[in-house]
């Protein structure tokens, strides 16, 4: 099994966690989220001779999208987001870059769908489709490792508002429970805001569930 090394940062001006997925052999990194503090994320990678190999988006709001395409440009990588979350990143309305006085848009280079395999740097991550909080939030499961990358989807003890535009607080408990509580209890919980969690205790305390 590849060996997992993961590095937190809270990014942006809400404090969003951006994680740093980094196959200790080769040092190639998965970038998740990168919420806009480029010039933090880019010395952490510097400091850490770090092999940027992709950027993942949980979903299209300002606070985790923002400076995914500064990224881009300077390593000459990928972004990659659901295929429905295509407006959500476009219109500035919908990703919230207004509550900051700003109009931002944000692009994909490869749009993926629910059951998706992502083969980067030496994982294999399933793409799981968890609509609700947005209508193309994602979850990133990392089946060997027992990680899930769950954005704002599932936090502990709580999940995601559904008061945004494209919100749905049925579809988002119903993709949870359907879809992330049938993963085994030993799958550490990386979301998008605050503290880690893990499956089994989200099962046994998320009163939202």
């Amino acid at each position: 099994m590849t060996k997992l090394k993961i590095e937190e940062y809270q990014v942006g001006a809400i404090m969003t966690n951006c994680y740093f997925l980094i196959n200790e052999e080769t040092k190639e990194t998965i970038i998740v989220d990168p919420g806009g503090s480029t010039k933090l994320l880019e010395s952490k990678i510097q400091e850490g001779g770090l092999k940027p190999a992709a950027i993942l988006l949980t979903h299209g709001h300002f606070d985790h999208a923002s400076g995914a395409g500064e990224l881009k440009q300077k390593y000459g990588i990928k972004i990659y987001a659901h295929e429905d979350e295509k407006e959500t990143m476009k219109n500035p309305d919908i990703n919230l870059s207004t509550m900051l006085g700003i109009t931002e848009q944000y692009e994909a280079d490869i749009y993926v769908k629910e059951g998706d395999i992502l083969h980067l740097a030496g994982f294999d991550l399933e793409v799981i489709h968890t609509p609700g909080h947005t209508a193309g939030g994602v979850c990133y499961y990392m089946k060997e490792q027992k990680i899930l990358v769950s954005g704002d989807a599932l936090f502990c003890m709580s999940i995601g508002r559904t008061d945004f535009p494209g919100g749905s607080a049925s579809s988002l408990i119903r993709a949870i429970k359907e879809k992330l509580m049938v993963l085994p209890g030993d799958v550490q919980v990386l979301p998008g805001h605050e503290g880690k969690t893990y499956i089994g205790y989200e099962k046994d305390h998320n009163p939202y569930l």
